[in-house]
């Protein structure tokens, strides 16, 4: 049975991140992306999809960052490395989860092979 996250304990550790992330300006996007796969910009991208259009991109933006993009990019954000750039295309990627229907024909074919790839002692009476 899963745990379900009760909406207000949800909303507090929400706005205990943003205020981690607000402080951490030496957490650069690019290192987060990097390591994780989303960044501030992706969080703030959330936040506006979930309000269903009461926030724009902007605003949004200006939660998570405490402040406009603009002026929160301008004091915080190096120009990233060809390295850091590397690595976060590299996070990303495995950031794709597959649709439906290939998650069923992975299934399928997982399915298929375990017979095959199981020793006869596990797969025929009597063996082993």
């Amino acid at each position: 049975m899963t745990t379900m996250l009760d909406d207000s304990i949800a909303a507090a550790a929400f706005r205990r991140l943003l205020s981690h992330l607000q402080h951490r300006t030496d957490a650069a996007n690019i290192d987060l992306m990097g390591l994780a796969g989303f960044c501030r910009n992706c969080l703030a991208d959330w936040v506006s999809e979930a309000s269903d259009g009461a926030l724009d991109q902007a605003a949004a933006r200006e939660i998570v960052y405490g402040m406009p993009y603009a002026h929160w990019k301008a004091q915080h954000q190096p120009t990233a490395t060809p390295e850091q750039l590397a690595r976060m295309e590299e996070s990303v990627a495995r950031n794709h989860k597959p649709d439906a229907h290939q998650e069923d024909l992975l299934d399928e074919a997982l399915d298929e092979s375990f017979p095959a790839s199981d020793p006869p002692s596990m797969t025929e009476p009597g063996r082993g």
